[in-house]
């Protein structure tokens, strides 16, 4: 019986860090969204770089809602490295986008 309780808890702390990463993906696409918003509040950002960006995000955000649904709200080792590789590269343009030379 205690070797059943052990697996038991076991599975059930491997399965966290999964559950954990579908919050990790949204906390990440908040933060972008706060310096896409910040970019163009002071004029680092042009409404076209904002509106590319903006695009990226929400494309990230369908991909992982629809990641999501599928797996039963759950993401998957792959999408998760997925998701956090396209999030780095969105970072990297928003931090291109708001140093280049163009203003609004």
């Amino acid at each position: 019986m205690r070797i059943k309780a052990l697996i038991a808890t076991t599975v059930l702390v491997a399965l966290i860090p999964l559950a954990a990463s579908a919050g990790e993906v949204e906390n990440r696409v908040h933060n972008e969204q706060g310096r896409i918003n910040q970019g163009v509040h002071n004029g680092s950002m042009t409404y076209g770089e904002y509106h590319r960006t903006e695009n990226r995000l929400d494309r990230i955000q369908a991909q992982r809602n629809h990641d999501l649904r599928t797996d039963d709200g759950h993401l998957t080792a792959g999408q998760h490295a997925q998701l956090n590789h396209e999030e780095n590269n969105l970072s990297s343009r928003i931090y291109f986008d708001k140093h280049n030379q163009a203003q609004q």
